[in-house]
Order: C-alpha cells, then sequence, then structure tokens
C-alpha cells in the first residue's frame, strides 16, 4: 500500500524555490513602485517570461501535475511575493481555464499560446464574465451572442466589467447570452481573437488594492466572431441547449430541474482552489512579517513576542493559515484525480483561505502598531492586497451559498 504524505517531491520541492526565488529577488523589491504606479509591471513579466515562469509550457507541467499540488504551489510563491503583480503574471490563467473548461482540444491548441506570446513579444489574455448588473447574479448577464447562420459569425454586444487585463489583452474570453430564456444556462464562451473590431476598453478602474494588476471594461460593439471561436462548438452548445430546455419544460420554470454546465461557473468552479492558493500566500507574507517584528521590537525592554496578547495572535495566524493550506490542497487533489466535490470543497478552500488572509493581514497591521499603518512596511499594502481575496471569483456569501446549497442538495443556479 502506498504511504500517504503531505511532502512535496523533490521536483516539487525545486519549483517552489525557484519561485520563490524569484518572488524574494524579482517581484517583492519591485512591489511597492508597480502598487504606487497603478500600472501593469511590463518588465516583471518580460522578466518572467524569459526565466520560464510565464510560459504555457511551465503552467501546463504544474496544471498536469498529478498530485494537484502544482497549480496552488505556483500560486502561494507567486503571491507571497506580491499579489498585484502575480496577478498580473497569472491573470492570463484564468483566461486559459476558460478555454481549457469549455473548449475543444483544438481550440486548446490553438489559442492558448496566442494568450502568452513568448519571451520575445509577451501578451496576455482577459477572462470577461462579470457586468455591471451581473456579478454574483450571473442568470442577470445582459452580453448577447447571435448567430448569424449565413456567414457563420457570432455577433457580441454588451458590456463587461472587473476584467483583469482587459482591453489590453490580445485573447478575450467572454461570456455572453445565447438564450435568454434560460438564464444562466442559456451562456456560452466565445474567443475574440486579436485586433477584432468593435472591442474595447471601457474605464480602467482605480482599486483599493492589486494595484499593479490592470482591471477595466471591456466594451463589445458588433464584434464578429468566426463560428470556430465558439467554445466547444455549435453541436455541443446546441445539444446543451437542448436538455436545459426539456428540462426546464417538465420542471415547469424557465432555468429550472436539474444542473446544466454553465460556461461562466465551470472556469469558476475550476479555479477556486487556485484562488485560495493566493490568499494563502499573500497571508503567509504577513504573518511572516509580524512575526520578524515581534522578535526584534523590544518594547519594556523584552521583545513584543513576550507577550501573550501578541504571541497568542501569531500562534492563530499561523494555524489559520495552514489549515487553510490544506483545504487548498485536498480541493486541488480531489480536482486532479477526478474526484466530485461533494461538500463544495473548492468553495471551502476559496472562503476559508480568503477570509484567513482578511484576518491575518489586518493582525498584522495591528502587531506592528503604526508601523504597520505606514506604507514603508509591506503589510500595509498586504492587507489592501487580500480584501479582493473575498469578493472575486465569488465573494464569500456566494461561497457559503454554494456549500449550503451543495449540503442541502438544491440547485446551485
Amino acid at each position: 500500500m502506498a504511504e500517504f504524505t503531505l511532502d512535496l517531491n523533490e521536483d516539487q520541492k525545486q519549483v517552489r524555490d525557484w519561485l520563490h526565488g524569484f518572488a524574494k529577488d524579482v517581484m517583492r523589491p519591485a512591489a511597492a513602485e508597480w502598487d504606487e504606479r497603478e500600472e501593469t509591471p511590463w518588465p516583471v513579466i518580460q522578466e518572467a517570461a524569459k526565466l520560464g515562469i510565464y510560459s504555457l509550457d511551465f503552467y501546463a507541467q504544474q496544471f498536469f501535475d498529478p498530485t494537484g499540488l502544482g497549480i496552488p504551489m505556483t500560486m502561494e510563491e507567486l503571491f507571497w511575493g506580491d499579489a498585484g503583480i502575480a496577478l498580473s503574471i497569472v491573470g492570463t490563467g484564468l483566461a486559459a481555464v476558460g478555454v481549457i473548461a469549455n473548449g475543444t482540444e483544438e481550440q486548446i491548441g490553438t489559442w492558448i499560446p496566442q494568450m502568452y506570446g513568448d519571451a520575445d513579444d509577451v501578451k496576455v489574455a482577459a477572462f470577461c464574465s462579470s457586468e455591471p448588473d451581473a456579478g454574483s447574479d450571473v442568470a442577470s448577464m445582459r452580453t448577447r451572442a447571435v448567430y448569424d447562420e449565413a456567414k457563420d459569425e457570432w455577433v457580441l454586444n454588451g458590456t463587461k466589467t472587473w476584467a483583469t487585463n482587459g482591453g489590453i489583452a490580445g485573447v478575450h474570453v467572454v461570456v455572453a447570452v445565447v438564450d435568454p430564456e434560460l438564464g444562466s444556462k442559456g451562456h456560452a464562451s466565445f474567443i475574440v481573437p486579436p485586433n477584432t473590431p468593435g472591442l474595447s476598453q471601457g474605464q480602467k478602474f482605480k482599486k483599493h488594492g492589486i494595484r499593479a494588476s490592470h482591471t477595466a471594461e471591456v466594451v463589445l460593439e458588433n464584434v464578429r466572431v468566426p463560428g470556430h471561436c465558439l467554445l466547444g462548438g455549435k453541436e455541443k452548445l446546441d445539444e446543451r441547449l437542448a436538455k436545459a430546455r426539456e428540462r426546464a419544460r417538465s420542471s415547469g420554470e424557465a432555468g429550472g430541474g436539474g444542473r446544466v454546465k454553465n460556461a461562466a461557473m465551470a472556469t469558476f468552479e475550476a479555479s477556486r482552489p487556485a484562488v485560495g492558493a493566493m490568499a494563502v500566500g499573500t497571508a503567509r507574507a504577513a504573518y511572516e512579517e509580524a512575526l520578524e517584528y515581534a522578535t526584534t521590537r523590544e518594547q519594556f525592554g523584552r521583545p513584543i513576542i513576550d507577550n501573550q496578547g501578541v504571541a497568542f495572535q501569531l500562534a492563530d495566524m499561523r494555524t489559520q493559515i495552514d489549515a487553510a493550506r490544506l483545504l487548498v490542497w485536498r480541493a486541488s487533489w480531489m480536482a486532479t484525480t477526478g474526484k466530485p466535490f461533494t461538500s463544495a470543497e473548492g468553495s471551502m478552500s476559496k472562503l476559508f483561505a480568503s477570509e484567513t488572509a482578511k484576518k491575518v493581514t489586518a493582525q498584522a497591521i495591528q502587531i506592528l502598531g503604526g508601523n504597520g499603518f505606514t506604507r514603508e512596511y509591506p503589510v500595509e499594502r498586504m492587507h489592501r492586497d487580500a480584501a479582493i481575496y473575498t469578493i472575486f471569483e465569488g465573494t464569500s456569501e456566494i461561497q457559503r451559498l454554494v456549500i449550503a446549497r451543495t449540503l442541502s442538495g438544491m440547485p446551485i443556479r
């Protein structure tokens, strides 16, 4: 019988140490500058590409790690370095996951390489799902995709918001409504190739945290894409919509009756443990800063860690971080080995890790006192960055809803 272990193997340790070195030597020295500039850190992405960190090959290797730990390990180390820069480096991955979750093998092979470019010509990609009136409520999505059978083209119209790399990306993956009567089950994902007429960047957001990551609206005005840009193909879409309509008729309500794959939700379900790993990385970074400060800062003639009020906080911080990591690793292992999330384990990992990051970074500021409130120390930036984890890719409230409905057997709409 195989021995149970939570130890990383030697290959994984080498990758982890390599990523940690990049995060420590390249990302951290640049973090404050790009946070202040609120711009995409192209030089850092370029350096990551030259080293092979920002590449299709690297992420494919981690994605296909048979233990499932390659991606969460990568995310934790990069986000330990800096969340804003890290999101600029890994943001393309959400669009790639959207293609992997919904596309054919040919589409995966065609479009994902174009999302990254190469070390001499770096590209980024964007996943566009949220809208001004449809964030958590994906059933309220208004962006429409209409099929022009005569030209075998899809015509997209609408506005997307909160899109990482939106407008500056080469390839955009856009979720749109193809059958409004089916609610969230009437959605499909489309590739919008580089330089497609009608796609433009709207408002660029000035954010509380992760400010080195570009976030903007994407406006689609009569954007025409070839039929082969429908992820999964039209035959598969028609089959899925027919099943959804039949279930809606049998249940007596549009969009009701059983679960049918939804394009946006399929992407989020696949990526939630990775977001949890991002949160673990930020929490760990703040904890380490607080621990070092507490062991070197003296008050009343002794290090402040000698005070139980500080020591107990650090004990709780470390315990919560380790628990969050274990939840993330479990969900990642389950996803890789094909075990279903019967208790919404993916959402559990994202919920607990994101809430842990917010709490731990706030405790780090408290331990550093006035220094923690200044930009001279990185915990202030980490705390601002951590706020996003309980919001994007499903708020904490949505995660709790998913978990509760999964446990109760109610449909997740």
